[in-house]
């Protein structure tokens, strides 16, 4: 099985982190990840289907 990518480890350490006040994440998205939040909550509801996703971290993403 290969392992995940740059981009996907990423996206995972994100969502584990908390954030103070609205917008915030939203903020870190963009200026963290380059990503527009859109594309970051596309990326990571095809990792909570990953099997990779789920080995490389079960605390954040749970078996289906």
């Amino acid at each position: 099985m290969e392992e995940l990518g740059a981009r996907e480890r990423a996206v995972l350490a994100m969502e584990r982190r908390g954030f103070a006040g609205p917008g915030a994440k939203e903020r870190a998205i963009r200026e963290q990840l380059g990503l527009a939040p859109v594309r970051y909550y596309q990326l990571l509801n095809a990792l909570l289907d990953d099997p990779r996703a789920l080995a490389h971290d079960p605390v954040t993403v749970p078996e289906s």
